[in-house]
């Protein structure tokens, strides 16, 4: 079992430091963690709504729009526990020193681009060659 790393409220990585240090790991594992945590409970408020609003509703329209309304809420939903799965083949990725490295090029994937979206599998230079690759291909 690992030693508890030491995480002040305030620490944010920072380029001068080694890259994926034990500390930036610890941050970017409670990140993925906090941020799991509140999309679960967000699906748990969700299907605890969806069963409180199983009533029948005379009118028509009201209906219809309550059955868009809860449509829009399952499409959330979906979107939600497939961001779920990304997150937990983040951690995956931190429980194998994985964590932090293109996928495509091996090289570190910036900490600025990591903080804002933790579950980036590719650099950002990876990435926008794989969406201009992708784009050329649909417009076939």
């Amino acid at each position: 079992m690992k030693a508890e790393v030491f995480l002040p409220d305030d620490y944010r990585p920072a380029d001068d430091e080694e890259f994926m240090n034990e500390r930036q790991v610890e941050y970017f594992r409670r990140k993925l963690t906090d941020w799991k945590h509140d999309l679960l409970a967000d699906s748990r408020d969700t299907i605890e709504g969806l069963q409180d609003n199983t009533r029948n509703i005379p009118d028509v329209t009201d209906r219809a729009s309550e059955e868009t309304d809860r449509a829009l809420e399952l499409r959330t939903r979906d979107r939600q526990r497939k961001l779920v799965a990304k997150i937990d083949s983040a951690l995956r990725r931190i429980d194998a020193g994985e964590y932090g490295y293109c996928e495509v090029t091996g090289d570190p994937i910036s900490l600025k681009r990591l903080d804002a979206r933790p579950i980036a599998t590719m650099s950002l230079e990876a990435q926008e060659r794989h969406e201009r690759r992708e784009k050329v291909h649909r417009d076939d």
